[in-house]
């Protein structure tokens, strides 16, 4: 059974008779973790295994886990700063916060990687341009030069932990007032200026660093009418044919807002994937769910295939070795001092 083009979610602990008849259809590829769905360590790693005893090559399991207010597993975990914290140490000292940057990734990674889990949603390098309330503590930094160096070191330390790297929103998020959660946002700017948002894409690419993409739920109107994640022009023209990019093409949550006058979750579903998305997500709406993996019974794109199968991750060590490994209690130190208390937890 190969890999769905649906990431979707469930509710509880464990996976109940319904959820692993979810999961077994043939639309599925991927299930995204939320912190209702965490206790322990140990419970997170027994859900993980449940999922994956369900069929081969198993779905890819994710989370949202960049730190700061979007970090799902708290309690077991080490605390993650947001990243705004590495971008004002950057103004300090370059050096110390690249190291930091990188020691974040694969802490992530690692601690994610010992559950057994492929992938997470970061970094997110939308620029801080002093507007986003969503975006916030989350951007590195307000330059487009210094997010590149952060994130390509948190990308870096994904890769040594064996996780791939995700690099969200594109073409960027920063510029805009509204919550695409609660509405649609509609960025005014002429291609020009979006230049800058998109250059960490274009040097994290070159660079071979990420294997994965989230779109963003914004129309940018002076290009095209469309919210970025149903526009060929930002997927096919800009991001695979202007920066080259490869690899896999995941919408953001189709269950926001932003999306919700785009028709049904399956017509939704479809646009994205007709734009170029390599997978959507649909989140906390297990009808629409269902209604969209029917449909997609029969879907099949064999580059798709080869792309997602990149977002499954690499090696795993015991929870145990790792927290006893020097790597570990190094990285651990060094970002003690930035953690910073939690905020505002997102759904999605």
């Amino acid at each position: 059974m190969s890999l769905g083009p649906v990431m979707l979610d469930i509710d509880g602990l464990s996976l109940t008779p319904a959820d692993r008849d979810l999961l077994l259809e043939p639309a599925v590829g991927g299930l995204i973790l939320f912190s209702r769905n965490y206790r322990s360590p140990e419970q997170l790693a027994d859900l993980v295994a449940e999922v994956r005893a369900l069929r081969s090559p198993p779905p890819i399991v994710a989370v949202d886990h960049e730190g700061g207010r979007v970090q799902r597993f708290r309690n077991g975990f080490t605390a993650i700063p947001p990243m705004r914290a590495l971008g004002r140490q950057y103004n300090n000292d370059r050096d110390a916060a690249l190291a930091l940057a990188r020691h974040a990734g694969w802490l992530i990674g690692s601690e994610l990687r010992a559950s057994d889990i492929d992938l997470c949603f970061a970094p997110c390098i939308d620029l801080d341009w002093g507007v986003s309330e969503i975006i916030g503590d989350r951007s590195f930094h307000a330059k487009a030069s210094v997010v590149s160096e952060l994130a390509a070191e948190l990308s870096r330390g994904l890769r040594n932990a064996g996780m791939a790297a995700v690099a969200k929103h594109f073409p960027g998020h920063g510029a805009v007032v509204p919550d695409s959660h609660e509405n649609l946002p509609v960025d005014r700017r002429e291609y020009g200026d979006l230049l800058d948002d998109m250059q960490p894409y274009d040097r994290l690419i070159t660079s071979g660093l990420i294997a994965g993409v989230m779109m963003a739920h914004i129309v940018y109107r002076e290009m095209d009418e469309l919210p970025a994640g149903f526009a060929p022009f930002w997927i096919q023209r800009e991001l695979r044919s202007r920066l080259g990019f490869d690899g896999a093409v995941l919408s953001d949550d189709l269950s926001m807002k932003a999306t919700r006058a785009y028709g049904s979750m399956p017509d939704r579903a479809r646009r994205a994937l007709d734009a170029g998305c390599d997978m959507v997500l649909i989140c906390n709406d297990r009808d629409a769910a269902l209604a969209t993996v029917k449909i997609l019974r029969d879907y099949s794109n064999p580059l798709s295939l080869v792309r997602l199968a990149r977002l499954h991750g690499t090696g795993h060590v015991l929870r145990e070795s790792l927290l006893a490994s020097d790597e570990w209690h190094q990285a651990n130190s060094e970002l003690s001092a930035w953690t910073e208390p939690p905020q505002l937890e997102l759904d999605a």
